[in-house]
């Protein structure tokens, strides 16, 4: 049995009938486990990580659980192993994709929700930082009435000075990155109040099971809304009835389809600090369209 495996059996307390590894992502190892009494179990884990990062993501699933408009897995357990630290999550079996409408609804009503201002954490998370896999963002908490817009543009201008140093942005493409940043006001659409995001809500991260959407994997915040719903866009698209859905709960702001590029400039400068050049060609791309080139 591995190190997690057996820090994991010291967690739950039970005799466990196996723990398999499986349905891990591009960051973390992810496991089956099955206890000898029937119970199943997710877990996450990653070597060399830290359990805040893991009691984070926690925090974020009870923050957006307790909404009641979308399922979350209840957190069971977070293992402090100092080797490799992880996360125990109830299981949910995948099915095929359901009705999105009901993800467009429930959205609405999580964003509504709140927050208690722009880059506040869940409760009960660090307020340092979010975390995309193994990359940190600051957070910079500000009130609900300064707005969004400044937040953002330092986050875009962090990403790229990464991205230029890990090699996957050039500096003529950072500094059209600084150009965006600068204009953020401007491209950011009209004020908003802090919404409560999931934070990295690309279509993986919304898990079907018996027709139900469920959110998984957040990096829950207080920010505008916006974000979560270019980031459904990055890679794919919601279905035709999701807006529709979403517009009946809350509707959106006029121009909200051409403001679309701004807003995924943050999870492609992230992939591009992560995985390298090609996020970085289209984070420049997509950079130099928000400035209408």
């Amino acid at each position: 049995m591995s190190g997690f495996a057996e820090a994991a059996k010291a967690t739950l307390d039970c005799d466990l009938k196996s723990i398999e590894p499986g349905g891990g992502g591009d960051i973390n190892r992810g496991w089956r486990i099955e206890a000898v009494a029937g119970d199943l179990y997710f877990a996450k884990s990653r070597p060399g990580g830290s359990a805040t990062e893991f009691e984070n993501e926690a925090a974020g699933l009870r923050w957006l659980g307790e909404v009641g408009a979308l399922p979350v897995p209840e957190v069971v357990a977070v293992v402090e192993d100092p080797t490799e630290p992880g996360l125990i999550l109830e299981w949910v079996e995948p099915g095929p994709r359901g009705d999105e409408a009901e993800l467009g609804r429930g959205l609405a009503l999580l964003h509504r929700a709140g927050a208690d201002g722009f880059d506040r954490p869940a409760p009960g998370a660090s307020g340092e930082e979010i975390r995309f896999g193994e990359l940190a963002v600051p957070l910079s908490p500000a009130a609900p009435d300064e707005g969004f817009a400044g937040i953002y543009a330092d986050r875009l201008r962090h990403l790229a000075a990464q991205a230029f140093e890990a090699g996957s942005l050039g500096s003529s493409d950072r500094d059209v990155v600084e150009q965006v940043a600068e204009r953020a006001p401007e491209l950011a659409g009209p004020p908003e109040p802090p919404a409560r995001i999931h934070g990295d809500l690309w279509s993986g991260n919304v898990l079907w099971a018996e027709g139900r959407p469920w959110l998984v994997d957040p990096a829950a915040h207080g920010a505008h809304r916006e974000l979560d719903l270019a980031m459904l866009e990055l890679f794919g698209s919601p279905g035709p009835g999701f807006y529709a859905a979403y517009e009946e709960i809350s509707p959106l702001a006029d121009g909200y389809r051409e403001r679309i590029g701004f807003w995924q400039l943050q999870p492609l400068l992230v992939h591009a600090v992560l995985f390298g050049g090609g996020y970085g060609r289209g984070a420049a791309v997509t950079a130099r369209q928000c400035l209408g080139g």
